[in-house]
């Protein structure tokens, strides 16, 4: 059983992020040239599809906990 529950906006979000330091970690090695303005395209797309990721897995799971509601377990003794 997972210690908490999976959070797939914060997953892109943290995946958005770490392709924009990426980029830039190889501009400053180096390795390629990253332009100033490509950045933002990168951070803007994985915010706008985190938060479409968490606003459809809350509503996934606020409809699973409604529909899970526990109900009163029966009983053959009538309270007295």
């Amino acid at each position: 059983m997972p210690r908490h529950e999976f959070r797939p906006g914060r997953l892109i979000a943290g995946l958005a992020l770490t392709a924009a330091g990426i980029a830039y970690a190889g501009d400053a090695g180096g390795w390629w040239t990253t332009p100033w303005f490509a950045i933002i395209p990168i951070v803007t797309a994985g915010l706008c599809l985190a938060g479409a990721a968490g606003v459809t897995s809350r509503a996934v799971r606020r409809r699973r906990r409604g529909r899970a509601a526990p109900s009163a377990p029966a009983s053959s003794e009538t309270p007295v």
